[in-house]
């Protein structure tokens, strides 16, 4: 490991100028995607940013109660929110419970492969219908019996003769809204509002090389995080924490080279160069090749990391060859030969990089080629509290059905990231990460200003969150 210093850094390109111009005068992204080995899609280079403002944020929306409140009843129910995967519930009569911010629903599969999802509450005595994930033709409430078809009608009241004043076209479940993109399954409380595309848009045209539709659910691991879940998602909302929560991925991360864009409301990237030395080493005598061995030692995203029993990935880096096309060829012909898709015009930044999206609220998936990280974060019990969740997609060889998805493994409190193995070393990068959440959760708490300042340019995506999230508590989201 090189030694690394936060302080040995390259100064602002700029001491002037308007609010959030200032950039570090390492490469740029836009300017790194003139390097690429291939052609790189215009959304990947042309630049998204807007100045939001430099006001402080009251530390109150990450602790207090009362703001959690609104949220759950401003917010939550007015927002598409990702609850499934396709594979996760791919036959008919499959279902899964989703629960959110108090609410809890039925996912539902239908015979013509639609999908409908329910409120998971029985409407005589409302007890839950079902708690765990499962497969049913109806929906038998386990206290006395009313049951409803998998489509939500109203299948049979024990005891009717008891109950002559409901009707059957009274008493079916009260349903939520459903969308589809990609493979992911949406829902949406209240009804009204912009359709599910209009509310990812750009993401899905920006997917449409990357086809998460054409991916399975290989890992999905959750833990209980003491701290806030905007605290939790903000901590993955920008890469500059990494020069001293993340030391062992500099030699491989162009931690302030990363770029970070919005669109409109609801989207925003973080685009996070791999296979160049951050600014916060000195690149003297580090040769192109120890650059790739620190990646493939630490990075932990190569479609081997994934794979049961695959050989050790090795690169090696010719005379005259950067690291980023090296490694850049070596997935190429990885991914090729792992998936069976054609990856031969697929750029660098698509097989390397960390291209991490946001959807508001709390969805996140990463673009590009690579195995894909899925983030999810929800409320978990109170306000100090949340569940995070990484699922990690891989391909599905072209003709080949998609498999049924693995199940959620969620870790006990006392145990860390690093007893799911099949994170690779992503257990550990998350483990340096639960090392500030819960100290940030309780210093906000404490705070002698009460006030979270965000940088201009780096924090932008968080800027962007809490503005749309106002919108929705103001009522016009």
């Amino acid at each position: 490991m090189a030694d690394i210093d936060p302080e040995i850094r390259v100064p602002a390109s700029s001491d002037a100028g308007p609010p959030g111009s200032a950039r570090s005068r390492g490469i740029s992204w836009p300017d790194l995607m003139k390097t690429d080995a291939r052609p790189v899609p215009a959304f990947l280079a042309t630049e998204s940013y807007q100045y939001r403002g430099s006001d402080p944020l009251p530390a109150t929306r990450y602790t207090s109660a009362d703001f959690a409140a609104l949220e759950n009843a401003h917010m939550w129910p007015n927002v598409w929110q990702f609850a499934a995967r396709d594979e996760d519930m791919p036959e008919a009569g499959d279902y899964i419970v989703y629960e959110n911010a108090g609410r809890s629903y039925l996912v539902s599969r239908q015979d013509d492969g639609s999908v409908r999802a329910y409120h998971n509450v029985c409407l005589h005595r409302g007890r839950k219908l079902r708690t765990e994930d499962g497969s049913a033709d109806q929906f038998t409430c386990p206290f006395h019996g009313f049951s409803w078809k998998k489509d939500g009608s109203l299948d049979n009241i024990p005891c009717r003769w008891d109950f002559s004043h409901l009707k059957d076209e009274n008493m079916a479940l009260p349903e939520a809204e459903v969308g589809r993109w990609g493979g992911y399954i949406f829902i949406r409380e209240n009804t009204g509002g912009p359709s599910l595309e209009a509310f990812l848009a750009p993401l899905p045209e920006h997917f449409k090389r990357w086809r998460h539709e054409e991916c399975t659910t290989a890992v999905w691991v959750a833990k209980v995080v003491p701290a806030n879940w905007k605290v939790t998602m903000e901590a993955f909302m920008e890469a500059w924490h990494t020069v001293v929560t993340h030391p062992q991925l500099l030699p491989f991360t162009g931690d302030e080279n990363s770029a970070y864009w919005t669109w409109g409301d609801n989207v925003n990237v973080n685009l996070v160069p791999f296979g160049i030395v951050s600014p916060h080493i000195d690149p003297a005598g580090k040769p192109e090749q120890w650059i790739v061995d620190e990646f493939i030692k630490f990075n932990g995203r190569s479609a081997d990391s994934y794979e049961e029993g695959a050989n050790a990935f090795a690169v090696t880096v010719p005379d005259g060859i950067t690291a980023r096309h090296a490694l850049g060829a070596a997935m190429r012909e990885n991914y090729t030969k792992s998936f069976g898709h054609d990856h031969s015009d697929a750029t660098d930044a698509e097989l390397l990089d960390g291209l991490v999206y946001n959807v508001f609220p709390n969805f996140a998936p990463w673009g590009g080629f690579m195995p894909n990280i899925v983030y999810r974060w929800r409320p978990w019990g109170d306000v100090d509290h949340c569940l995070m969740e990484v699922r990690v997609l891989t391909r599905v060889a072209p003709g080949q059905p998609i498999p049924h998805g693995v199940p959620m493994k969620l870790l006990g409190d006392d145990q860390p990231w690093t007893d799911a193995a099949e994170l690779s070393v992503l257990g550990s990068v998350f483990e340096q990460d639960m090392s500030n959440l819960p100290f940030v959760q309780q210093g906000l708490k404490v705070s002698k200003t009460g006030v979270v300042n965000l940088g201009d340019y780096q924090e932008i995506r968080i800027r962007q969150f809490h503005q749309t999230l106002d919108k929705y508590l103001a009522g016009k989201g």
